[in-house]
C-alpha cells in the first residue's frame, strides 16, 4: 500500500501554530482539510452558538415568519408536514414544540414510508383541506412537490417550504420557501440538514414574536433546549460537520447528555450511553 500525503506550505503551518497556539500536527491536519484562516480555524475548533449566521439572510424568511405570526394571531389551523427519517422527524418535532403553546389548532403529519413515500401527496392534502387547515408547513421536504403545492393552493392552503435538498429549475408556487440552496439565497452556509434550516426559522420567529409582544422578557423560550434534537437530526443526515452543523452537534451533544426526553433517554439507555456524550 502506498500512502499519499498532501503537500502544504510550512509557512502556513507556522502561522496557525503561532496565531492560535496549537500543535504543529493539528495545524497540518487542518490545513490539509482546507482550513487555513485563523478565524475560521478558531471557530472550527471552538464552536459556539454566538457564531451562528443571521437567519434573516435566508430568502423568504420574512415572508415565512410573518405568515406564521398571522396564523398565531388569527388562531388558524396549522399543519406541519414532515419526513419519516430522523432529520424530518426532528425538524417536525422542534417546530411543533415551539408552536404548540402559541397555536391551539396545531397538527403534524409524517407520511408512511412504504404506503405514501417521500414528500407531499395529493390524498393527504385533500384530508388537510377537509380538516380546515389554512397553513401547511413542510419540513425536510416540499421543494420537489410542485404539482402537490399547486393543488394545495387550489384548495386554499398557503404552503411554507422548509427544506435543504437540491432545488429544481422550476420552483413550486409556495407562499415562502426557506432553503439555503436557492440560487438567490444569501444565507452563507449551504450544507445544513433540514433540522438546521428549521432551527434557523425558530431563531428568526422567536425574535420577531418577542418584538411583537407575544412574550415578556421572562417568558422568551430558550431555544437551546431543542439542540439535542437538532444534533440528532444533523448527525443522522450525514451532512458535513463544519460551520453551523458543527455548532449544532457540539452544543447539542451537551444538551443530549442531560436530556429528559423519554424517547432520547430510552435510545441512550439501549445504546449504553448513560454518561456524558461527546
Amino acid at each position: 500500500m502506498e500512502w499519499y500525503i498532501p503537500s502544504f506550505d510550512e509557512a502556513d503551518v507556522e502561522y496557525l501554530v503561532k496565531k492560535l497556539k496549537i500543535p504543529h500536527l493539528l495545524a497540518k491536519v487542518l490545513i490539509n482539510r482546507g482550513l487555513t484562516e485563523p478565524e475560521i480555524v478558531y471557530r472550527f475548533l471552538y464552536p459556539r452558538l454566538s457564531y451562528l449566521h443571521d437567519p434573516w439572510k435566508f430568502k423568504d424568511m420574512k415572508k415565512a415568519v410573518y405568515r406564521i405570526y398571522k396564523a398565531i394571531i388569527n388562531q388558524e389551523k396549522v399543519l406541519i408536514y414532515g419526513d419519516y427519517d430522523t432529520d424530518g422527524i426532528t425538524s417536525t418535532s422542534i417546530l411543533y414544540l415551539f408552536l404548540f403553546p402559541l397555536i391551539s389548532k396545531l397538527f403534524y403529519y409524517l407520511p408512511h414510508r412504504l404506503k405514501e413515500g417521500y414528500g407531499l401527496n395529493i390524498q393527504a392534502i385533500k384530508r388537510f383541506a377537509e380538516m380546515g387547515i389554512s397553513l401547511l408547513i413542510t419540513t425536510d421536504c416540499g421543494i420537489s412537490n410542485k404539482e402537490e403545492i399547486v393543488f394545495a393552493n387550489q384548495l386554499g392552503l398557503d404552503v411554507i417550504i422548509i427544506d435543504h435538498h437540491e432545488v429544481p429549475k422550476i420552483l413550486p408556487p409556495a407562499y415562502a420557501i426557506i432553503n439555503p440552496k436557492q440560487p438567490d439565497c444569501s444565507f452563507p452556509f449551504k450544507e445544513l440538514a433540514g433540522v438546521g434550516v428549521t432551527f434557523n426559522l425558530l431563531i428568526a420567529l422567536r425574535q420577531f414574536l418577542y418584538r411583537q409582544g407575544i412574550w415578556n422578557e421572562s417568558e422568551i423560550p430558550n431555544l437551546k433546549v431543542y439542540l439535542d434534537l437538532v444534533a440528532l437530526g444533523t448527525i443522522a443526515d450525514m451532512v458535513p460537520l463544519i460551520d453551523e452543523n458543527r455548532i449544532f452537534v457540539k452544543c447539542g451533544l451537551e444538551v443530549l447528555s442531560t436530556t429528559q426526553r423519554p424517547g432520547l433517554k430510552a435510545l441512550k439507555a439501549i445504546s449504553g450511553l448513560n454518561d456524558r456524550i461527546t
